[in-house]
């Protein structure tokens, strides 16, 4: 029923692009540590950037454990269901890496999601997912669901922040420097997001 794809391309790439949601899962090397489950959505912050490498950007919230996960280890897997359409479900296993603001690859990266506004997101980093094992499955048990639109309370709620206040936001929050369990998550001080006019 499952089949293993060498790459992201053709069917297999429709499919996960078309999604308007996807899942993240992580977890520190630590065994009695804290798996971290995520689901991530908002229209055009995902993009495959060639046949082995996704990325999607990574906006301000109150915890930031990928982050911290991905700066310890490094795994990751990320999966899309179908909830329209004929079942199936599709996983990415590698390895992934927060890309911040800071970072001489930012600029690049960025041109891949044209439709995003960063600095209305409190964007704060781009995390980038090298695959080595691409699979999917039947999805027969997931049940269908509609989807309507993005919501559009996450812009609404970081776009009155700057820089500077986006920073104090984020050293306010227990789990954005540091994860649940301790580990380096998200550097601070926030570094400025680069302006498209600069």
């Amino acid at each position: 029923m499952g089949k293993t794809h060498e790459h992201i391309d053709g069917r297999l790439r429709a499919f996960i692009e078309a999604q308007p949601v996807f899942f993240t899962a992580t977890a520190p090397l630590d065994g009695e540590g804290t798996i971290n489950l995520s689901p991530k959505g908002l229209t055009g912050s995902f993009a495959v950037i060639d046949e082995r490498t996704v990325a999607y950007l990574d906006f301000a919230g109150s915890n930031a454990e990928t982050v911290a996960h991905l700066r310890e280890n490094g795994r990751i897997t990320l999966m899309w269901c179908a909830f329209q359409g004929p079942p199936n479900i599709v996983r990415v296993h590698g390895r992934g890496e927060p890309v911040f603001r800071d970072d001489a690859r930012w600029e690049t990266l960025t041109a891949h999601f044209p439709g995003i506004d960063g600095a209305a997101h409190g964007l704060r980093a781009i995390v980038v997912v090298t695959a080595e094992l691409i699979r999917d499955t039947c999805g027969y048990g997931v049940p269908f669901m509609a989807y309507d639109k993005d919501r559009d309370l996450h812009a609404k709620r970081f776009a009155r922040e700057d820089d500077a206040s986006l920073d104090a936001y984020f050293a306010g929050k227990d789990h954005i420097a540091t994860s649940i369990d301790g580990l380096p998550g998200l550097p601070l001080p926030l570094p400025p997001l680069p302006r498209p006019d600069a």
